[in-house]
């Protein structure tokens, strides 16, 4: 059987809060500092994730960079996909 996630990209990233709330959440997603992708990029991923876990753990999911959506590129993962805690 296929996983769709298995063409995507492992990228390891971690919680944070927000300073402004501008988006639909407080507890926002970036790359970690030495991953392909720079700490600056927005990520779009499981909701579920980043509430059921402590702010600042870090995971590692499969995701892809898109800009989708006509803006700046962000990565995406999608919020049904697994993923690893890879540190809290």
């Amino acid at each position: 059987m296929s996983k769709p996630w298995e063409t995507y990209q492992q990228v390891v990233v971690e919680t944070y809060k927000a300073k402004k709330h501008g988006k639909s959440s407080l507890i926002h997603v970036r790359p970690i500092k030495g991953q392909p992708f720079p700490p600056t990029m927005d990520v779009e991923c499981s909701r579920s994730m980043r509430k059921n876990h402590p702010i600042g753990t870090k995971f590692r999911i499969y995701a892809k960079e898109t800009d989708r959506e006509g803006g700046k590129p962000f990565l995406y993962s999608h919020f049904n996909w697994p993923y690893e805690v890879v540190d809290r």
